[in-house]
């Protein structure tokens, strides 16, 4: 790995030096192999090992990483776009990712280290991170259960998680505790160790093959460099988490109107109601397939602003300017949250719409045309937002800021 050009700089961000079409032909071919068999490891609840690994090997996940330090160097914007290419074909494994790539962004925002230069390697090296921050026992950051022990060179985590997401396809397991002196400490555990537990007990009825079930921690082992304070997580965390899920639920809407235009050319016959025996020559059902697409028209505008808008912090950052990078970040929480209402409208209506251009066989457990909405209503649920377009007009109104700090953990929370 190239060292960093001097000894003073701030992190391991640099500008953008890839081109969206050259990564798109590079990783295109890969998503479109995941996404043939998509639909019986949906039906069999099979899980996507194969196809996980086959990312690994291409090296998606140095997308974000810079060619400076081995990676393509692309833009928050262009991961996201590739995520959402990789939803497309199977929202699950691109769910698994989430975790993975967070992680990296945050290594990337750290100060430059022999430890973490060390996670640069493990990067290059292919080692995976899975999630482990959240508890089942109705339980907040403030009351969090875990402990982080210190115990002469190294470190001993106990716990118990939930939503552990990508975990099973994981070498790392991002964990979250509490140190012993009360305060919250994020521990990068081994997976490959007796101390680890890890079962695929998900019960939701979406996203049921990313691993988003249990994982027990009984004096886990972490070594120093591995261990460090949650507060010193990347600024902007929680709205990089909440991004990747709008990529997922883009990529998910992009999928329902592939699946429906397939539907609807292949149906056979029409309702007497219709304005045209051929279903796929019938204007009213024409006219579903159009506003369908005007929906992954916005989900997907609506994302790349978001995304652009933490290009935006992520610049000030490499710069130093914390004054601007605070001020960006207040901006890309509007952005975002705009975008989070603007992509879950948009996926759900498209999910349920579709099905009035197509027959009742559309339902099908053949054609798994519910795992559209059932995956997206699972990504959907994972933050309030009931309560963002409050949050927003409060904002907007009389200035109150809608940042809130148990939501973002001190320096950002996970979204979940």
């Amino acid at each position: 790995m190239t060292a960093p050009d001097a000894p003073t700089a701030l992190s391991y961000l640099r500008p953008a030096t890839a081109r969206e079409e050259d990564l798109v032909a590079r990783f295109q071919p890969i998503f479109d192999r995941i996404a043939k068999g998509n639909v019986e490891r949906e039906r069999n609840r099979t899980l996507p090992y194969e196809q996980v690994q086959w990312l690994k090997d291409a090296d998606f996940a140095l997308v974000r990483i810079p060619q400076e330090f081995g990676g393509w160097g692309a833009s928050l914007e262009q991961t996201y776009y590739l995520l959402a290419l990789l939803a497309e074909a199977d929202a699950n494994v691109a769910h698994i990712w989430r975790n993975h790539l967070a992680f990296i962004e945050d290594r990337l925002n750290a100060r430059p280290s022999p430890s973490n230069d060390r996670w640069l390697q493990r990067f290059r090296d292919r080692e995976f991170v899975g999630g482990g921050w959240t508890e089942a026992n109705n339980g907040t950051y403030a009351n969090i259960q875990t402990t982080v022990t210190r115990e002469d060179d190294h470190y001993k985590v106990t716990g118990a998680k939930f939503y552990a997401t990508g975990s099973l396809y994981a070498d790392w397991l991002d964990v979250i505790g509490k140190g012993e002196d009360g305060s919250l400490i994020t521990t990068l555990v081994s997976r490959h160790q007796p101390g680890v537990v890890l079962t695929d007990d998900w019960p939701g009825f979406g996203q049921r093959t990313t691993a988003s079930g249990s994982a027990t921690y009984r004096d886990a082992l972490a070594r120093e460099g591995d261990v460090f304070p949650a507060s010193e997580r990347v600024v902007y965390q929680g709205h990089f988490y909440q991004t990747a899920l709008l990529a997922v639920l883009t990529g998910i809407t992009r999928a329902i109107l592939r699946d429906g235009i397939a539907a609807l050319k292949s149906r056979g016959r029409n309702y007497p109601q219709g304005l045209n025996p051929v279903p796929a020559l019938d204007p009213q059902l024409l006219q579903v397939i159009g506003e369908v697409s005007v929906r992954v028209f916005s989900t997907e505008a609506a994302l790349r602003r978001a995304a652009s808008s933490l290009d935006l912090v992520a610049a000030a950052q490499a710069a130093g300017d914390v004054a601007l990078r605070d001020q960006r970040a207040l901006a890309a929480e509007v952005t975002v949250s705009q975008a989070q209402l603007t992509i879950i409208d948009g996926t759900l209506h498209a999910a349920t719409h579709i099905f009035d251009a197509l027959g009742a066989s559309a339902t099908s457990e053949e054609t798994a045309l519910d795992r559209h909405w059932r995956n997206a209503r699972t990504l959907a649920s994972h933050n309030p937002v009931a309560y963002k377009a409050r949050i927003l007009g409060d904002y907007l109104v009389n200035d109150i800021s809608p940042v809130s700090s148990i939501a973002r953990l001190g320096r950002g929370g996970q979204g979940n």
